[in-house]
């Protein structure tokens, strides 16, 4: 590709959730060509095929951080950052790049160990990287084809990405640990109708009180006691509304058989109690 050459494309076949490309291009930059300060809306992810280049980035905290990068590295923009990046005055870099975003995507990029604290790629497979950069080449090159077809190969550079990048003992202990929420949280829906706690849960999944304690907010963002009050008066809520049963049996029904601690509880949660909350919310 000669200096200064750029390929870009975006995608414009519709939205969808579960995972969706916005853009994706390549370039040979001129030496000292550089990029913002900006702040990106999805994720970015340039892989860098020959050449160096300087990423100035944030982390969680808005700390400034650089990385000098070189060819069979790796950057990922999480959405929200500041950054940077220019290309070398000698040897300028030569990239490739996707945008893209979904509901689970941030998670499967942390649990690769990819973070704003942390957005460099180093492979941890020479063939799986092969295969991810084909990917990206073929999305490059095939922009005309069906949104479907589109996405699926976005499907796998994601795929290709997320393994390349991780260690396999961290993807061992990633899928270990998606293994105990899991079972966690279909403990949780079959049984929150009972007076179950936070150590019945912890022990269907055969960890220490703590430990998966440790995990589960990791995981969710929230203690396992929280998340079992969230779920329980989620399902309270379509009771309320959904049905006329007295608020002593909705409570009953979500696992409080004294009204009182249930309408402190649903109180606590929402700000109102049972009965002004159906006043306002009842469906007609």
């Amino acid at each position: 590709m000669p200096t200064h050459e750029l390929e870009f494309s975006t995608f414009t076949q519709g939205h969808y959730v579960d995972l969706m490309p916005y853009q994706y291009g390549r370039e040979a930059c001129e030496p000292g060509h550089a990029f913002g300060p900006a702040r990106r809306s999805h994720f970015l992810f340039h892989y860098i095929i020959s050449g160096r280049g300087l990423l100035m980035t944030t982390d969680e905290k808005g700390i400034k951080t650089d990385y000098r990068l070189s060819g069979g590295e790796g950057f990922l923009i999480f959405p929200g950052q500041v950054n940077t990046y220019v290309a070398d005055l000698d040897d300028p870099w030569e990239y490739i790049w996707i945008e893209f975003d979904g509901i689970r995507v941030r998670d499967d990029l942390e649990n690769a160990g990819l973070t704003p604290s942390f957005p460099v790629y180093r492979s941890q497979s020479s063939e799986l990287r092969a295969h991810m950069v084909e990917e990206m080449r073929y999305l490059v090159l095939n922009r005309n084809a069906s949104a479907l077809h589109l996405i699926g190969h976005t499907y796998l550079f994601l795929d290709y990405l997320l393994r390349s990048a991780a260690h396999p003992d961290e993807q061992t202990t990633s899928r270990l640990q998606s293994f105990y929420i899991s079972e966690a949280i279909d403990f949780v829906k079959e049984h929150y109708q009972s007076d179950i706690t936070v150590e019945d849960i912890a022990k269907r999944t055969g960890l220490n009180r703590s430990y998966f304690g440790k995990v589960f907010k990791a995981a969710t963002g929230k203690s396992p006691q929280q998340y079992l009050i969230t779920y329980r008066m989620g399902k309270a809520k379509e009771l309320l509304k959904l049905t006329a049963l007295p608020v002593a049996e909705v409570g009953r029904a979500v696992g409080y058989p004294n009204q009182l601690h249930f309408s402190r509880a649903f109180k606590g949660a929402f700000g109102v109690s049972p009965r002004e909350w159906r006043r306002e919310n009842a469906a007609m």
